[in-house]
């Protein structure tokens, strides 16, 4: 079958290790955490791994394009609403990140019946990979090696999440502008 090839077999993997993630991180230790991190590190990976092997065998396909941001969304979204329920981040940011993350699935449902195709952006791919980085020594917690990874993950997060607040915006607005030229109204009047 041509959708599910091997680009899309290792989003779908990265589905099925959001239930693993979210098992070891009810309980929390030294060796769970590490173990959840384990699985985040590989599917953060095949994040990598499944658009580049797409682009370059040129087997990029519909139920890719649409499975690859789902998979990122509950990856990151699981993981966080776990270190919420653990007390290791504070809810707000979780709630920050999910809701943008929403608004910009609905922005591009909207653009789609416009005839606007909003594709990932510099900033948002970038986003995706600054949260990944983040969550993982948050997931680890525990200081490894001395290093102490809840206090270097937390400031991680916050820049991560100045990045998905400013990639949200990029996204409306780059939007909005694209609307208005559609209805021809001219760049600097006064729109909706």
């Amino acid at each position: 079958m041509k959708q599910l090839n091997l680009p899309n077999q290792l989003t779908i993997s990265r589905i099925f290790a959001v239930p693993l993630i979210v098992v070891l991180l009810l309980y929390p230790g030294k060796a769970t955490c590490f173990f959840a991190g384990l699985f985040f590190a590989i599917a953060g990976l095949t994040d990598l791994i499944d658009g580049y092997l797409a682009r370059k065998s040129n087997q990029i396909t519909i139920l890719g394009k649409f499975l690859d941001p789902l998979a990122d969304k509950m990856l990151v979204s699981a993981v966080l609403i776990m270190l919420v329920q653990q007390g290791w981040i504070a809810g707000w940011i979780a709630v920050v990140i999910v809701c943008r993350d929403v608004m910009v699935t609905g922005l591009r449902a909207v653009a789609a019946d416009e005839g606007v195709v909003i594709a990932a952006d510099k900033y948002g791919k970038l986003k995706t990979v600054l949260q990944l980085v983040a969550l993982e020594p948050l997931i680890l917690h525990y200081p490894w090696l001395g290093l102490p990874l809840h206090e270097i993950g937390t400031i991680l997060l916050y820049i991560s999440l100045a990045l998905t607040v400013f990639s949200g915006y990029n996204y409306f607005t780059g939007f909005y502008r694209e609307w208005r030229v559609r209805h021809g109204e001219r760049p600097g009047s006064a729109g909706l």
